[in-house]
């Protein structure tokens, strides 16, 4: 089912999760270990995030290099087949431009209708680990826009093979990025909503968040949107902050602000655990809110700690 499908049918905000893929190498109970205690809410939906691959340079045996890609993490058309097996439940596998030609792109689309996952979330991706900048894949999509143009090119038919006509038609629904606080390549808001403008008017059908800790500025990024002639669902992205690393990691990983209200009341714990406590409440906070504005969906990043978003939820 689509999310776009479930959010027009729904009579109440409805709850997803966000996880993270294994690593190579691991077996996949640990992400089942990790879902299991949040199944019992009943998500709508569980988008599965990609993480680009990586290349190193090995030496060679006549002392020159050469590039090996790496790729930590199986793809995620494995992962969400999994899950829909074991639970169920709809899955979003993440969709980005890093690491992928368009015709690697061409594939896992149709490796995912094959498996009759019908929702992507269309993202540019991060630049890789050793660039400073973001650089596409000889090939690639440069931008999410376009990566998000293909998805629709294959809904309507249109495979990259030219004698390839009145072909079958996929039906994604597709999710696009948004930024609260503003994408950090933007060079302001106003900019960054008209790229985002741009994603809906080519076919994005809803829209999540990037991780915020501050209602008043989602409700003003929303009413921002909206004032352009954005009128698709937004979704807000929610984290629990769990660690007083996080008051230095999350600014400078993630380019956005942490209110004083809680970085105060975490730099006043003593320990990690203190700091879960006082994460809990912020982010139960946060959902009441949230629900009591009527958003369509609250969307929860798990990763890491799937016990504290299961607390907020049970408490909602």
């Amino acid at each position: 089912m689509k999310v776009i499908d479930h959010i027009n049918e729904a009579k109440k905000t409805l709850i997803s999760f966000e996880v993270l893929p294994p690593l190579k190498g691991k077996g996949i109970g640990a992400l089942y270990q990790h879902l299991d205690p949040l199944m019992e809410f009943k998500p709508s939906y569980i988008n599965v995030t990609y993480h680009r691959s990586e290349h190193v340079f090995k030496k060679k045996a006549d002392g020159g290099f050469e590039k090996v890609i790496i790729r930590k993490r199986p793809g995620t058309e494995s992962i969400c087949a999994a899950i829909m097996n074991k639970y169920n439940v709809d899955t979003v596998p993440h969709l980005i431009c890093g690491g992928f030609s368009v015709n690697d792109t061409e594939d896992a689309l149709i490796n995912l209708h094959y498996l009759g996952i019908d929702n992507v979330l269309v993202l540019r991706g991060d630049a890789a680990k050793n660039e400073s900048t973001f650089e596409p894949e000889p090939g690639g999509h440069k931008y999410a826009s376009d990566l998000l143009k293909q998805v629709v090119n294959l809904n309507s038919g249109v495979y990259l093979e030219d004698e390839l006509k009145d072909s079958h038609k996929t039906k994604f629904c597709i999710g696009v990025a948004g930024y609260p606080e503003k994408h950090f390549e933007a060079p302001n808001m106003a900019t960054d909503l008209r790229f985002l403008k741009a994603k809906v008017d080519a076919g994005a059908e809803y829209i999540v968040t990037q991780m915020f800790f501050d209602n008043v500025k989602f409700y003003a990024f929303v009413n921002a949107c909206r004032e352009i002639g954005i009128t698709i669902p937004i979704i807000p992205g929610l984290k629990p902050i769990y660690t007083k690393k996080q008051l230095t990691v999350l600014p400078k990983t993630f380019y956005i602000d942490l209110p004083d209200e809680l970085s105060n009341e975490i730099l006043k714990c003593k320990t990690d655990q203190d700091v879960e406590v006082v994460g809990t409440e912020w982010l139960l906070q946060q959902s009441r809110d949230l629900k009591k504005s009527g958003v369509p969906v609250l969307h929860y990043y798990t990763l890491g700690r799937p016990h504290m978003v299961a607390n907020v939820v049970k408490e909602l």
